[in-house]
């Protein structure tokens, strides 16, 4: 049997239980909140206070912050580029029966929660009078033109490995921005960003599951796809954000020079991911592996000791960037 058929094999296998990754991993939509309970209610009396509180907070927040929250929210409001991918995936069939098969119910309903960030972060971004939004809007609407390619294919076993590396990497840096904007005083900023990160360590969890019931029963393809994974590294979903006017993937390095000059996500994040990936799927422990996957361990195993002593000599611009998202003039 060819790997594409085993793949599609465990995917109708897992496919048995969608209904209770649902219950157990989602939230259902009368349940969780919503970007309007976390914003200043536009029909009430007090609307203009509370928009005026929201933009005092806002003052106190330096600029590298607002590069990174920016640069957070473009990422979230390329959610269509990212459900197309996933809608793609070997196994995950939208059209058999009533709305597709249990992986396509699967996907809308994450899809669903997701969208609830990129909402609540722009229109928190646009009350907050510190950022030119036209500008991020041209910057979005690249993004999502210009599409996105994890290096994943159309297999499963790749895009989970993905999935579970990227929503513990989306965790980190919406968590340490919310630790950040308290630190700065801006207790509600940091509110709305601490409830968009248990999501994404929700939805961590779900994929990390899918992955770790995958070893169960194919464990030498499981670990290959994992290791090609690492080999060629995540790339991370804005990797191909740019300003107007720039070219496609111009901003990106800048954009995470600003998040790992102030803490918020940095190349031992990265690493730690990895690890905590290894040590989740239990690598060490596996058993009954091909002299393939048995090599592809090896490596595996020593890849974030690796990995760190690259990182400890890597440097960072000092420098700020001058966006056209976040203009000086806008932050004084």
């Amino acid at each position: 049997m060819s790997i594409k058929n085993v793949r599609l094999e465990v995917m109708q296998f897992l496919e048995k239980n969608i209904d209770s990754f649902v219950e157990s991993y989602l939230i259902p939509v009368e349940k969780i909140w919503q970007p309007s309970d976390l914003l200043p209610d536009s029909e009430g009396e007090n609307f203009l206070e509370e928009v005026k509180e929201l933009r005092e907070y806002a003052k106190e927040l330096p600029y590298d912050f607002w590069v990174v929250l920016v640069g957070d929210t473009i990422t979230e409001e390329a959610l269509p580029t990212y459900e197309s991918w996933l809608m793609d995936v070997e196994g995950v069939n939208q059209k058999d029966g009533e709305g597709g098969n249990g992986w396509a119910k699967w996907l809308r309903h994450w899809t669903g929660e997701e969208n609830r960030h990129g909402d609540l972060l722009n229109k928190y971004l646009y009350l907050s009078g510190r950022v030119d939004m036209k500008e991020i809007e041209i910057t979005t609407h690249h993004l999502i033109n210009d599409g996105f390619d994890p290096g994943t294919d159309r297999d499963p076993y790749k895009n989970f490995v993905f999935t579970s590396f990227q929503e513990l990497a989306t965790y980190i840096s919406h968590n340490r921005v919310a630790k950040l904007a308290k630190q700065y005083g801006d207790h509600k900023l940091s509110k709305i960003c601490r409830l968009i990160a248990g999501d994404e360590m929700r939805h961590h969890h779900a994929y990390s599951e899918f992955v770790d019931r995958i070893f169960k029963v194919d464990p030498s393809e499981m670990l290959l796809a994992f290791v090609d994974m690492m080999k060629r590294k995540i790339t991370m979903p804005a990797n191909l954000i740019r300003e107007s006017g720039g070219k496609m993937g111009d901003a990106f390095e800048l954009f995470s020079d600003s998040a790992q000059r102030i803490g918020v996500y940095t190349a031992h994040d990265y690493i730690d991911i990895m690890q905590k990936l290894i040590d989740r799927w239990q690598v060490a422990e596996l058993n009954n592996l091909t002299d393939d996957a048995e090599k592809a361990r090896d490596y595996l195993m020593k890849l974030p000791a690796r990995m760190a002593r690259v990182a400890d000599r890597m440097t960072i611009g000092k420098e700020e960037h001058i966006f056209k998202w976040v203009k000086p003039a806008l932050i004084k």
